[in-house]
């Protein structure tokens, strides 16, 4: 007799089990997950014939347990199984699809019908007794089940009785309590073992906020013209202030010494003057490089207290991590390998034609991989120690990507509360890529996304398309990014952007400025007029808030709604809906009562007008079912003004983009 082999690593199961998510690539790489996030868990189920099948999720913590979730079914035809399942514990999750053949519903289900038309009606009967009997005497059934099975096979049995009652003995609630509970199985399947990389809270969800520590506290003499910068012991009187907004994350650009080689002057300028303090970005001096403070912001102690006055007020701080060198930087004296030379000998410095950065020299990974390798996990644990545990990485996009697979797996290893997010505004393919092998967050296109159409495509993409690797941070605005829509949309436009990032976002942020609307564009650029990139920039906070020149109340308000509200600070939970108007953009976050921190079920409406110019009324249509909403008449409150109204599938909005842009609406009853 001949053999018959599989020629394949990986043949498929008795009971077919395909497109199992989350992945990435086919389990090439674990997905991510959070801490308090809920998965969708799917794959597609079948097998030849028509007997039924069912599926089961089997999930095992990071310390072991083991939770078996019973699948349902999707859309008919779709041979698709699905399930929810929060992840409560920080580490490697594994999971697996069970699927079997459902031996009790096909028995059901054919002696329903054949009972129905008269047919095999004791055949039937048989086959169901012999079915229960066999399953009641597994080992691994429980008693009370056992003794149920044999119960409902001795009420079968009886032929004193008609089989169409019998039969409704094998259809109660209670029945299919039992079984639902513990079913009867053949042909098990398993499909491959998958990870979840689960991370803490933060790596997936959280409120950012940015500053120039040089900045804060900054004073001018206009006698002598010169400047004193801010400095840590300053910045810290603003932590106050961003702590009341919300915000729990504090990212600072670079705090290095910064080179005086063909340092920028104001607006990108070639002509700095003394006073110029340049680029934070051009990194490195007689003072030191990447693992030295700028001696203008304090000392190295002076750092360490401020970490620590942050983390009191309940601020995590970020750093930037630039790896890039200043003419200047002790790294080009010691090893000049580690940049490009050109066919003339020079060092070659930053270019993104037109754009030349002749204060930056780039970093050539391809020279001594080892060298520079170790030297920047040195660097990073250098910080660490210090206290930090969120980088933010500038430019990883211009730097080989199995080099951040090295660095982030190294770093995680021994410190997995670590967390990378990727400044990264590049081509797809690179930004989720740098997503799949390790970086936690990354920028988004989301600054560029304005209208309805290109809201709500590419929310969609984040929420079910990409989120098992890819964690969108949906930052409103940058020191170098000021769109269109800002410079134009004023304080409404402000307004709609943040609580668009805020609400759809788990992970938003805002560059300080933005609550005050700093709008005015460098001509003929994208970015902010007299950029805090190349000089200093004091702000009057408490001037602006007295003068009521802010939206530093709505920002306070909207952070407030993210932190009462755990279905807002998911991602995958997000749900479009429909408006009869193209600017009014209407979306929807629930949260099971089981996945809730409250221990409540919550489902939230969020609608928004997004033109910030104009009124518009319309009516929203509302998906009930997507929504999570079980009734089609409820009450609602608007987190944002307080009033409450009765909603439906349909109704009538009215936005006022200059005095409240958006409805951010909680269930509050159903009818």
């Amino acid at each position: 007799m001949t053999s018959i082999g599989l020629s394949h690593e990986h043949p498929i199961g008795r009971l077919g089990i395909l497109n199992v998510k989350p992945s990435v690539d086919s389990g090439r790489w674990p997905a991510k997950g959070f801490v308090g996030e809920v998965l969708p868990f799917s794959a597609t189920v079948f097998r030849e014939g028509h007997d039924s099948i069912a599926a089961e999720l089997l999930l095992i913590s990071p310390t072991g347990s083991e939770r078996v979730f019973r699948m349902h079914t999707g859309a008919p035809g779709t041979d698709s199984f699905h399930v929810r399942a929060q992840l409560t514990e920080q580490g490697k999750y594994r999971f697996q699809i069970r699927a079997f053949a459902d031996d009790f519903e096909t028995w059901r289900h054919n002696a329903s019908v054949k009972i129905a038309v008269g047919i095999d009606e004791e055949l039937m009967m048989l086959e169901g007794v012999a079915l229960l009997t066999r399953a009641a005497a597994q080992e691994s059934r429980s008693n009370a089940s056992a003794k149920a099975l044999v119960a409902l096979a001795e009420t079968l049995g009886e032929t004193r009785i008609k089989a169409s009652e019998r039969l409704k003995a094998a259809e109660t609630e209670a029945i299919h309590k039992l079984i639902s509970a513990e079913p009867i199985r053949s042909l098990i399947t398993l499909s491959d073992e998958f990870e979840i990389n689960c991370e803490r809270e933060l790596a997936g969800s959280a409120a950012w906020y940015e500053f120039f520590p040089r900045s804060e506290g900054a004073v001018f003499d206009a006698k002598t013209k010169t400047w004193t910068s801010g400095t840590f012991k300053s910045a810290t009187k603003r932590l106050a202030a961003v702590a009341e907004m919300g915000f729990q994350i504090l990212y600072l650009p670079p705090i290095h010494p910064i080179g005086r080689a063909f340092r920028k002057g104001p607006n990108n300028t070639l002509n700095a003057g003394p006073q110029d303090p340049g680029s934070p970005w051009a990194i490195g001096s007689e003072a030191g490089g990447h693992d030295a403070i700028h001696p203008d912001l304090g000392t190295e102690k002076d750092f360490v207290a401020f970490v620590k006055a942050a983390k009191k007020a309940g601020i995590e701080i970020a750093l930037d991590l630039a790896l890039q060198a200043s003419p200047e930087h002790p790294w080009v004296k010691a090893h000049p390998e580690w940049f490009t030379t050109r066919a003339d000998g020079s060092i070659a410095y930053a270019e993104n034609p037109p754009k030349k950065y002749q204060d930056i020299y780039p970093i050539n990974f391809d020279n001594d991989r080892d060298g520079i390798y170790n030297e920047v996990l040195r660097v990073v644990k250098h910080w660490i120690g210090l206290g930090i545990r969120i980088f933010r990485v500038d430019n990883p996009h211009t730097k080989p990507v199995n080099f951040w697979e090295w660095l982030i797996g190294e770093v995680n290893a021994e410190y997995p509360d670590v967390i990378f997010l990727a400044e990264a505004f590049t081509r797809p393919a690179m930004m989720q890529t740098l997503g799949k092998v390790g970086f936690q967050q990354s920028y988004t296109y989301f600054t560029w996304r304005n209208t309805k159409a290109e809201l709500e495509s590419y929310l969609a993409e984040l929420a079910h398309q990409n989120a098992d690797h890819f964690r969108p941070n949906l930052w409103v605005n940058t020191p170098d990014i000021l769109t269109e829509y800002l410079q134009f949309g004023g304080e409404a436009g402000h307004k709609i952007r943040a609580i668009v990032a805020a609400m759809a976002g788990p992970s938003w942020g805002m560059y300080a400025g933005f609550e005050l609307i700093e709008s005015v564009a460098r001509p003929g650029a994208e970015e902010h007029i007299d950029s805090e990139k190349y000089e200093y920039k004091p702000r009057n906070w408490d001037a602006a808030a007295k003068a009521g020149k802010t939206i530093a109340p709505l920002i306070t308000k909207i952070n407030q709604i993210r932190a009462a509200h755990p279905a807002i600070r998911q991602l995958r939970n997000l749900e479009l809906h429909y408006s009869d108007d193209s600017s009014i953009l209407v979306f929807s976050k629930h949260l099971a009562a089981e996945h809730s921190s409250t221990g409540k079920a919550e489902t939230l409406i969020v609608v928004v007008n997004v033109d910030p110019h104009s009124v518009r009324e319309t009516s929203v249509h509302l998906d009930t079912t997507r929504a999570g909403i079980a009734g089609t008449q409820f009450d609602v409150r608007d987190l944002l003004t307080g009033e409450s109204y009765e909603w439906g599938e349909h109704n009538y909005v009215r936005l006022d983009p200059r005095e409240n842009p958006a409805h951010v609406m909680l269930v509050t009853g159903v009818k």
